[in-house]
């Protein structure tokens, strides 16, 4: 079997398991592992899954560009966003990163909730500027194209000065080994710093998004205090995230 059949053969399996083990391809192809490892290589280096210690796992399947996101899984989204409301409550200080699912949740507000939002999110800060109650601290910096945020040493030095009741933030993608990862540098330390000014987080995530990896970590699940998800708690695909301490909902 030539290298190209060798490579179809482990995107297909990528596609339809989000993950493949080396022992496991070894056999099904009839070469050594070292030659799967090799061939997982050529394919993470061209972007199109993550290397893992004893295999690979998919990326998430979510649009890049923001003016994709906005219109991918709208239903989904909404369903999460109703979730959330519970967790917030008047006097609370809460981040909301660029995530279109975080837009959601500020599109739907009671308009007698009273919080601070901090965000570096032009579409969530628009969202909430005819708000009658919520206030909003925007972190600028530079524009960031793809998700209409600011990005680089300002937006962080923003964050720094504040100290958050909750983070809320969409994740791209989230592996219980590999952690919580996302498609761009800049935007994983602007997370980074969400999640460290913050008592809590809460991540927002469709099931596509989970057992996913990207190539830029952000943290351990473990700082996660909650997953909410478009499905029920009981899936699952999320039993390993129950496990490990983290309240799904």
């Amino acid at each position: 079997m030539v290298r190209e059949e060798r490579l179809q053969i482990i995107l297909d399996h990528v596609s339809k398991d989000n993950k493949v083990m080396l022992t496991e391809l070894s056999e099904k192809l009839n070469v050594s592992e070292d030659t799967v490892r090799r061939d997982i290589k050529v394919l993470a280096d061209q972007k199109l899954l993550t290397a893992v210690r004893g295999g690979a796992v998919a990326h998430s399947p979510i649009p890049h560009h923001y003016r994709a996101r906005e219109k991918h899984d709208v239903a989904s989204k909404k369903v999460i966003a109703s979730k959330v409301l519970s967790f917030l409550k008047d006097g609370q200080v809460v981040i909301f990163d660029g995530g279109t699912s975080t837009l959601a949740v500020a599109e739907s507000l009671p308009d007698d909730l009273r919080i601070t939002v901090v965000t570096n999110s032009f579409p969530v800060a628009n969202a909430l500027e005819d708000h009658p109650t919520v206030e909003v601290i925007f972190a600028g910096g530079r524009l960031y194209k793809s998700s209409f945020t600011t990005i680089g040493h300002e937006t962080i030095n923003a964050f720094r000065n504040i100290r958050a009741d909750l983070c809320i933030f969409g994740i791209c993608s989230v592996h219980p080994t590999i952690g919580i990862t996302t498609r761009d540098y800049e935007e994983a330390e602007i997370k980074k710093t969400m999640i460290e000014i913050s008592k809590e987080t809460i991540a927002l995530s469709t099931l596509e998004k989970i057992n996913k990896a990207d190539s830029y970590y952000i943290g351990p699940v473990t700082e996660l205090a909650t997953i909410i998800t478009d499905v029920s708690p009981d899936d699952e695909q999320l039993s390993t995230y129950r496990e490990a301490g983290i309240n799904i909902f």
